[in-house]
């Protein structure tokens, strides 16, 4: 090994740089005003019950208020034999009518947050951002569509700056050690 300059220093700061620029499981993370925003979405638990779930989106549109015209029959949201689509939907709708909160999206517990939008076909959620500014969401919002801006830059670093320099690094410390 070349004396006054240590590789494993090097390996181990490229592998810091790398967990820093590692993305976060999907989420959906964009600028908006100069302040950066994760989306989420206030969806049905995947292992909560069918009847649990009726019961708590007949309650989210009726006393709870949320807007169900979308999973009405004959809206782009309707699937009679997916009640965890149209539950979804409702809670999600109630979510964000009532002030993003943890207790907002529970449901007797049968809701969870997630970052994954659950938009699919002609059927869109809107996501925490579309109220994040005061608005209400509505049918036409269509958020979380289109691709996030990467705030980081990271993706810029690791293509033209990590994995050539690790790369490099690794045949160098190969070839020294193992010729």
């Amino acid at each position: 090994m070349a004396k006054g300059f240590d590789y494993r220093r090097l390996i181990i700061l490229s592998l810091l740089l790398t967990t820093h620029c590692l993305p976060l499981s999907g989420a959906s993370i964009k600028a908006q005003n100069g302040v950066v925003s994760m989306e989420l979405w206030c969806v049905a638990k995947n292992n909560a019950e069918d009847s649990a779930l009726q019961s708590a989106l007949d309650w989210a549109c009726g006393p709870g208020g949320a807007d169900c015209s979308p999973i009405q029959q004959g809206g782009p949201c309707y699937d009679l034999s997916d009640v965890q689509t149209m539950a979804s939907f409702a809670f999600n709708n109630y979510y964000l009518k009532n002030g993003m909160t943890d207790d907002a999206c529970n449901f007797d517990n049968t809701a969870a947050l997630t970052s994954l939008n659950p938009s699919h076909d002609k059927c869109r959620f809107p996501s925490s951002l579309a109220v994040s500014n005061g608005s209400r969401p509505s049918q036409s919002t269509a958020v979380g569509l289109g691709p996030s801006e990467d705030m980081s830059g990271c993706d810029l670093v690791t293509l033209h700056w990590f994995w050539p320099l690790l790369i490099g690094s690794l045949l160098f410390f190969c070839t020294t050690y193992y010729s």
